[in-house]
């Protein structure tokens, strides 16, 4: 039986055993001496075995562990976290925009750069009058609001300089611009160029209450031609008309070109200026708002946003450096104040629009081709005639029939206008010319 001893049985052979335990002639050895029992072994508890082999393993294992992440870390330089090395300007901002790694997830806090950009920030909300047909087949006038965002950039003695989207203004009959604190003031238009969909606004100083001077700031222009994809970009701006909001990514592409439809017309041009692509946010309202770098510099102003059922995050900026010039020269504009209908001036031609696609069929600048000029009228007078093409007023680019109805708003009967135009010469090429047109009155339809 188990853990029993056998005693000796004469019939069992000499040397034979029982359960491990060997006796000899009845309990006595060869020297007749009765030998000594050998000491039981006893076995050891089955949980006692169990916990010191858990116990070997572990102790085996974190050894083993240990000396792998040692090997990993020093010799392999595993793990480790990369550190951004984008320069800023203060060191606020340098400690908290840069990037870190973790899980292979890039995260950043750009709330430093937020604050310092937020009060060169603006909001515009533009308030229109439309004309809309009705059932009956006439027309109505209709007031229309939008929103966008606008840059501050820069001030003279008497304005605040405030940088846009010319989408954003475009049309308007009331401008109104809010501030980082919240007031409000009317603007009005100092320059547009809808070919590069830019303009720029002022705002009167002396509308300006001193609390709210001291809450802004003009922003600091970066240099776009500098940028690399992978870096990391901010989006600014009035998202959906709600206030300013802020949307983080990185820049996706450069020197994009981008074709947009108007949703009026349906006319599809294609961008006069090569754009840089984001994937940070950019929504309606968006428009005319900063693209900041990681120092807090403005590299683009957010122009559009392709919309689509399966495109995600992309969209678009109109680089800082490719338009500074054209910001400078709409800056040094004579600011426009919206003349009544009735004492409006008149150019005296009668013409149609040289869209992009016609332009491109049949060789010919983009502008308001003249088709009849009016016998006695201003464009008469100053030596304009019939195959020209007009494509600026007073310093801002006319691409469209609409672009010059929109200029026009702003001169009344009387007034002197510089026009550039472009002359067909013999050889089927164009000569620019500019000519100063005196403004008629405006004829109204009967």
């Amino acid at each position: 039986m188990d853990n029993q001893y056998s005693y000796y049985n004469p019939n069992e052979t000499e040397g034979n055993t029982s359960n491990g335990t060997t006796f000899y002639n009845n309990g006595q050895g060869d020297d007749g001496k009765t030998p000594k029992k050998k000491k039981e072994h006893k076995k050891m508890p089955k949980a006692v075995a169990v916990t010191g082999l858990a116990l070997m393993f572990g102790v085996v294992s974190s050894a083993t562990f240990l000396t792998t992440n040692y090997v990993g870390t020093k010799v392999l330089k595993l793990g480790t976290t990369q550190k951004s090395t984008s320069t800023t300007s203060t060191s606020a901002v340098t400690s908290n925009a840069s990037l870190t790694k973790t899980s292979s997830v890039v995260t950043s806090d750009v709330s430093s750069v937020v604050e310092n950009v937020m009060p060169s920030i603006v909001s515009i909300t533009n308030m229109s009058v439309q004309e809309v047909q009705n059932y009956f087949g006439g027309t109505s006038k209709q007031e229309s609001e939008s929103a966008g965002t606008g840059i501050i950039i820069s001030q003279n003695d008497s304005e605040l300089l405030v940088v846009t989207n010319n989408h954003v203004v475009a049309g308007s009959d009331t401008l109104t611009v809010t501030f980082a604190d919240g007031n409000s003031v009317e603007a009005n238009i100092k320059g547009t160029d809808s070919e590069y969909d830019v303009a720029v606004v002022a705002v009167p100083l002396d509308s300006i209450s001193e609390d709210t001077k001291k809450a802004i700031s003009v922003a600091t222009l970066g240099d776009s031609t500098e940028l690399k994809v992978g870096e990391p970009a901010i989006a600014i701006g009035n998202a959906l008309g709600y206030g300013q909001s802020v949307t983080t990514g990185v820049i996706s592409a450069l020197n994009r070109s981008v074709s947009e439809t108007d949703q009026t017309t349906g006319e599809t041009t294609e961008s006069s200026v090569k754009l840089i692509q984001t994937d940070a946010a950019i929504n309606p309202g968006n428009s005319g708002g900063a693209l900041v770098n990681a120092s807090g510099e403005v590299i683009g102003i957010n122009s559009s946003k392709l919309v689509g059922d399966s495109v995600e995050g992309v969209g678009y900026a109109i680089p800082i450096s490719d338009v500074s010039d054209l910001i400078e020269n709409l800056m040094n504009q004579e600011t426009k104040t919206k003349v009544a209908e009735a004492d409006q001036g008149a150019i005296g031609i009668k013409g149609m629009s040289v869209s992009t696609e016609y332009s491109q069929q049949l060789n010919m600048p983009e502008g308001v081709y003249v088709s009849e000029v009016t016998k006695g009228g201003g464009a008469e007078k100053a030596g304009m005639t019939r195959g020209c093409i007009i494509t600026g007023i007073n310093g801002t680019t006319v691409s469209s029939m609409d672009d010059l109805q929109e200029q026009l708003q702003y001169y009344a009967k009387g007034d002197e206008v510089e026009l550039t135009i472009q002359v067909p010469q013999s050889n089927g090429e164009y000569q620019e010319q500019s000519v100063n047109v005196t403004l008629g009155a405006k004829q109204t339809s009967k």
